[in-house]
């Protein structure tokens, strides 16, 4: 006989003991290595500089990590922070929020390109958010391993009762709830699923914000959908007809719009696949 529910009883960190381990790190780890991975091969398709990635790939590490927790911090529990400044540091607590780390990563890889590629920004946009959305995946699983950002009750027959949650405890103690980290977590599988056929397949690299525009139709619009049996990250929410992720999705998915269509009714601009990383510019020999 099935199991009418899924109890979830599984312990956020992989090795507790001098040192702790915790799923949600490791997943971060992972997906940081796998989408430098990804994007490192794009790169070297196109003939970029090698040296090009590790640059990157500091931008993107520090603007995500900050712009994640000031996302948090402004968008969610300003009041509390505002009153408590010093712990704004305390990312140990939890606390980040995907919208500031999007605004992070976008401010980030504007000042990438103009100092590192000297190129238009789409053209780092494109290749990284493919990266992105695989991350994107892998953080979900990682919240999912934590017990939390969970959805409402549910009488599906996948519904999870999480019991290491407090949350859950108050909440909905005996109930069953949907696994909404699941649910996004395919989401943005198939994503990177689609968009690296996209790029593979049909060169849409030369078609400048199609996969950037892609991206973030299908994250901000997949996270929209979501919030609605999802619960509210904060108690202010409680009375707002869309809550904060949905609010802050908006402008995103507008702008993904947006991107596709403009790179649709564009010429497309034919790139050459010279599959070898450039040499890396000659330095200044010091006498």
């Amino acid at each position: 006989m099935i199991a009418e529910y899924i109890t979830w009883d599984v312990n956020p960190a992989l090795i507790d003991s001098f040192i702790t381990i915790r799923w949600y790190g490791l997943m971060f780890a992972i997906g940081f290595w796998l989408g430098f991975n990804v994007v490192a091969k794009m790169y070297k398709r196109e003939g970029a500089p090698e040296s090009w990635m590790s640059i990157l790939l500091i931008y993107v590490g520090v603007a995500t990590i900050v712009g994640a927790r000031l996302g948090h911090v402004f968008f969610y529990q300003w009041d509390y922070y505002s009153a408590h400044p010093w712990k704004i540091l305390a990312t140990w607590e939890g606390g980040l929020a995907s919208h500031g780390g999007a605004i992070g990563i976008i401010i980030a890889v504007i000042l990438y390109s103009i100092f590192t590629t000297k190129r238009n920004p789409l053209w780092t946009f494109d290749r990284l958010t493919v990266a992105i959305a695989l991350v994107g995946c892998l953080i979900r699983i990682g919240n999912l391993m934590n017990s939390e950002i969970f959805g409402h009750a549910t009488t599906l027959p996948w519904g999870f009762k999480f019991v290491r949650s407090a949350e859950w405890h108050a909440m909905y103690e005996g109930v069953a709830c949907h696994p909404t980290q699941i649910y996004e977590a395919l989401c943005y599988l198939a994503l990177f699923g689609l968009m690296m056929y996209m790029y593979w397949r049909r060169n849409a690299g030369e078609r400048p914000g199609l996969l950037f525009g892609t991206f973030l139709v299908g994250t901000f619009g997949t996270r929209f959908l979501i919030e609605f049996i999802k619960n509210d990250q904060v108690a202010f929410e409680a009375t707002m007809k869309y809550n904060m992720g949905q609010l802050l999705s908006i402008p995103f998915v507008l702008l993904g719009v947006f991107l596709i269509i403009w790179a649709l009714t564009h010429k497309r601009i034919k790139i050459a696949y010279p599959n070898k990383f450039a040499p890396e510019p000659d330095k200044k020999k010091v006498k």
